[in-house]
């Protein structure tokens, strides 16, 4: 696990290039304080921070092939380093460490940028082929660890923080409008885009070539979920056997492993898995929130669990106090603007691991999304399928629209509410005039969020006159716009969630603040065999009209005991609504005549309101929460890009 960062010119390199890539370097210690290395060349400097986890003594970066005509630097772990080095060895090559990362030099000269496809795992890397001429820049399939590009003045700059291009000083602190716009909408900014201007992230699943010679700059997509071929069988039968697989592939490390165990199935179903096979004392950590109920609390479930699986249990307590204290500092190292509550959570976790000498922490990001354990989810297939069948026809569409549903519930609040609504029919016709006003192409999905319609409604006033005239005809639903005749719905919105809300806030915020304290967080759900895996069968035989997560409970029935089986679905919960009053009682002011309206981005109206930052019943990240995020994000970003200060 490293920090990676370089550029390419067309030109010579010269020694304010080698300083800008140093001073980028220094940015990401944190990625990697266990040592640094750097290569150069007539057109490129790469360097590297690593963090020790595999061939702790052997494993430097820069690595190189026999003649050192191939230089790498990487970050992230390739999980079948084991299985690939003994086919390469087969093959000829010799090897000079033990680290898995090599494997990634050897299967580039078996099978140039083909490699990808062999590597099981999470990486994002550069390659110097200085035979070729050529630099290849790779992500791995899911997106876990970051590469951000920046083209500047026949240079190509790369680092796996965005703080670190900054650093460079070659990139200017300017905000992208319409970037903008959508992390207002959505609280993060989907990719490959970024909030600063010219700055964009490699996407998942891509590589990028750049030919010296011609300075081609070539960008291809080399994975999509949705080519996963059609698997026919016992689809919990199947993804056991696959989860098994994973769980021995990613307890592989020279260090200690630890997992974030909340006792919910999906952090649960990977302890199981990481138990069963990982050699020596497996660490579990937990969080819970000061003055929480029980029933709020899972902290007694996760040691329930630990104890059941002889893990060794960790926990710590967040309060209302940690948070304020932490706000500001936390918007730095997400190094992205993500409004997410759960940043504390991550954050004071993995803390808790570095304390504890555990630097790599298996997690259960993946899950929801890939087994539809979001309500909204199933919900949001539902509709886009009803919405395709309206696309041909009223008629054809109604039974979709007006089937009776049963009351949530038998109490009286309920069943008032349901006879109001005609058991589902006032509802069904309501759904089926708003689907009707809008394109046939795009798929029901984020407007389900009342996050998002509460952005909707209030962004047209939110904006300063000259920002929002920059925005044009920047639209915030063009993400879920999907190109007609449509694609299988289930599939394609697994993709959809994966692009979107899994990467650009979850596995991003993730990653940064496990990195802030020199952790590797491993995700087990996003292995790419696993993902291909469930998607073939997905196509096989759908699984959207099944309950919540069936396929996985399933395939873990006998792995994990009932009372974890059996336990209802709590969702993130700690005390969201004192925090946010806290948060503002200490920095709301600084919205009013802070950043962004000296900036033009909010109307010093809208700022005045946003300050006040009530906390409206129903949302998880109201409009206010997403300004003053940004706003204290872009505080810190324009420091570090001038060596200004703002106050605070």
């Amino acid at each position: 696990m490293c920090g990676i960062s370089g550029l390419i010119s067309s030109r010579h390199i010269t020694p304010d290039d080698v300083a800008r890539v140093a001073a980028m370097s220094r940015a990401l210690i944190h990625r990697g304080p266990d040592g640094s290395g750097e290569y150069r060349a007539q057109h490129v400097v790469l360097a590297s921070q690593r963090l020790s986890i595999i061939d702790l003594e052997g494993g430097f970066q820069p690595l190189y092939n026999a003649d050192r005509s191939l230089a790498l630097v990487a970050n992230g772990e390739i999980y079948n380093y084991v299985e690939l080095r003994s086919h390469l060895e087969r093959r000829g090559h010799r090897f000079n460490t033990e680290s898995d990362c090599e494997t990634i030099l050897h299967a580039y000269a078996e099978d140039g940028v083909d490699c990808v496809h062999h590597l099981r795992g999470m990486f994002a890397f550069a390659l110097w082929d200085e035979k070729r001429r050529r630099l290849l820049l790779a992500r791995d399939p899911m997106g876990e660890k970051p590469i951000y590009l920046y083209e500047h003045d026949g240079r190509l700059l790369f680092a796996s923080e965005m703080k670190a291009l900054v650093r460079s000083g070659l990139v200017p602190f300017e905000l992208d409008p319409a970037a903008i716009d959508c992390y207002f909408h959505y609280q993060y900014v989907p990719e490959p885009r970024t909030a600063i201007k010219g700055v964009r992230k490699l996407a998942a699943a891509h590589l990028i070539t750049v030919d010296l010679e011609s300075w081609y700059v070539e960008e291809k997509c080399y994975w999509s979920m949705e080519d996963s071929p059609a698997i026919e069988g016992d689809a919990p039968a199947l993804i056991r056997q696959e989860l098994d697989k994973v769980g021995r592939l990613v307890t592989r490390a020279d260090v200690p492993v630890g997992v974030a165990l909340s006792g919910g199935l999906d952090s649960s179903t990977v302890a199981a898995f990481a138990a069963r096979h990982h050699q020596g004392e497996l660490h579990a950590f937990s969080i819970g929130y000061e003055g929480r109920p029980k029933g709020c609390d899972e902290r007694a479930e996760a040691r329930d669990l630990a104890d059941h699986l002889g893990l060794h249990f960790h926990e710590a307590e967040v309060s209302t106090a940690d948070v304020v204290e932490c706000f500001k500092e936390l918007q730095f190292w997400r190094d992205d603007p993500i409004a997410d509550y759960a940043g504390q959570s991550y954050y004071a976790l993995m803390k808790l691991a570095r304390e504890k000498g555990v630097p790599v922490v298996l997690q259960g990001q993946g899950g929801d999304e890939l087994f539809w354990g979001y309500p909204q989810l199933r919900q949001a297939a539902r509709e886009t399928l009803a919405k395709q069948a309206l696309s041909k026809g009223v008629l054809s569409a109604m039974p979709q629209y007006l089937s009776p549903s049963a009351p949530a519930s038998f109490s009286a609040g309920a069943i008032s509410s349901w006879t109001r609504d005609f058991g589902g029919i006032r509802s069904g016709l309501r759904r089926m005039r708003d689907h009707r006003t809008t394109p046939a192409s795009q798929m029901v999905f984020y407007d389900l969020s009342p996050d998002f319609n509460a952005a909707v409604g209030e962004t047209p006033d939110l904006y300063g006159r000259d920002f929002a005239e920059q925005l044009g005809e920047s639209d915030a639903t063009e993400l879920f716009t999907l190109p007609c005749p449509w694609p299988r719905v289930d599939v394609t919105l697994t993709r959809l969630v994966s692009d979107t809300y899994l990467r650009g806030n979850g596995v991003t915020q993730g990653d940064r603040l496990a990195m802030a304290s020199s952790v590797e967080m491993r995700l087990p759900f996003l292995d790419r065999v696993l993902v291909n895996t469930v998607i073939g069968l997905r196509k096989a035989h759908s699984d959207v009209h099944l309950p919540a997560k069936e396929w996985l409970r399933r395939a873990v029935d006998g792995v994990l005991p009932d009372w974890v089986l059996d336990r209802p679905k709590r969702g993130f919960a700690p005390p969201v609504a004192d925090w946010h009053s806290a948060i503002f009682a200490a920095h709301g002011d600084s919205l009013r005549d802070g950043y962004l309206t000296q900036s033009g981005v909010l109307s010093p109206a809208s700022a005045d309101r946003l300050a006040y930052g009530p906390f409206p019943a129903g949302l998880t990240s109201p409009i206010s929460f997403k300004a003053l995020v940004l706003e204290h994000w872009c505080r810190r970003m324009s420091a570090e890009f001038d060596g200004s200060e703002w106050s605070c």
